[in-house]
């Protein structure tokens, strides 16, 4: 069943907040794989700021929970049978909610909101899922989970994190018209990864005007080589009129924010909330700013397999046209992952990485 010789797995266990220790490391032995199940090795895993939340006691975790859901995986044995495709050694990637795929609400196009969702890297460990987070060396994604194959010219670093904010940025794009878009005017609030990922995808759609706003400098400085025009944050009414915009996008998770963006869109322009996925999210804004401008909001969490296969399909297509390869900064072994997490937490790299191949 196993490869390479290899019968157990090294992980990275989260033990909740405030407790001493909260993260440990352990060895357990690799399971048996049910129908429908897929053993793979973690190639490269990469640190979601939803783990830093987890880790900080900002959301909620049952415990002990296995960390990481962004990774790039490599095929070890499945039970899914020769019609799957899956082949031993191949790459891969997965959506990182598993669904029944029946239900009411995963048949009205809303899969991660499926009844019976299992995510990865943010449920607790149990006797039947004792590896499902991408800091581990193993992880085992089961039969309602969607996986996409990896072409050999996307490298590891640009594809760890196809399956988090690359889909669900596809999501967020794929949530308004583009037809004339290259008259639209577009702005993305944030430069960290959802908001470089955005700005790509919009250019690449032919968006005639695309801004990022931050107020990280470092961070704006390479949101040119995504194809945006950078704008630091607190400087859009000196760049802007009001009225002025079609769209926005918040993806910086700072509920502060969303009262100048309001004022910036044109009546009938369209808001999309990606990023404030956390209790700190109060809006400070009057009904009558929205119904008087005729404004669309929408909300977008996490992404259905159509957005990941598509997110998978852009990145082959456009790998050497924008510098994904340079997203994730450093890699750290996952023996060392609290520098690593530490590196996340300052915030000068939009991803780090952890290597689970060089294990303790």
């Amino acid at each position: 069943m196993m490869a390479d010789g290899e019968h157990v797995c090294h992980r990275v266990v989260f033990l909740g907040a405030g407790r001493s220790p909260s993260i440990l490391t352990e060895t357990i032995s690799l399971p048996e794989l049910k129908p429908g199940e897929v053993l793979a090795k973690v190639r490269l895993a990469t640190i979601c700021s939803s783990d830093l939340h987890t880790i900080h006691g900002k959301r909620k975790a049952d415990i002990p929970c296995a960390l990481g859901h962004e990774g790039v995986l490599e095929v070890v044995a499945h039970n899914r049978g020769s019609e799957s495709g899956l082949e031993v050694g191949q790459r891969i990637t997965f959506t990182v909610v598993d669904v029944c795929h029946n239900c009411r609400r995963c048949q009205a196009g809303l899969p991660q909101k499926c009844f019976s969702f299992f995510k990865y890297g943010h449920s607790q460990i149990t006797s039947e899922r004792s590896l499902s987070g991408c800091y581990a060396t193993h992880i085992v994604l089961h039969p309602g989970t969607c996986i996409f194959p990896i072409p050999d010219h996307i490298t590891d670093k640009m594809a760890a994190p196809i399956n988090c904010s690359l889909a669900t940025m596809v999501n967020a794009v794929s949530s308004f018209s583009h037809r004339d878009a290259s008259s639209q005017s577009v702005l993305l609030q944030g430069a960290g990864l959802l908001g470089v990922y955005g700005c790509a995808l919009l250019h690449s759609l032919g968006f005639g005007r695309v801004y990022v706003s931050d107020v990280d400098g470092k961070r704006l400085s390479t949101i040119p080589l995504f194809g945006g025009t950078p704008i630091v944050a607190g400087d859009e009414s000196a760049c802007f009129k009001e009225d002025e915009l079609d769209i926005v996008i918040e993806v910086c998770g700072v509920s502060g924010i969303i009262k100048s963006g309001i004022q910036l869109l044109k009546p009938g322009g369209i808001y999309v909330l990606v990023g404030l996925v956390h209790p700190d999210s109060y809006m400070n804004i009057t009904a009558e700013a929205i119904i008087r401008k005729c404004l669309t909001i929408k909300g977008i969490h996490n992404y259905a397999p159509e957005h990941l296969e598509k997110a998978v399909a852009f990145m082959s297509k456009f790998s050497r046209k924008y510098p994904f390869e340079e997203i994730v900064g450093v890699v750290y072994p996952i023996s060392d992952y609290e520098t690593a997490f530490q590196k996340a937490r300052e915030g000068s790299f939009r991803r780090v990485g952890l290597d689970p191949s060089l294990h303790l």
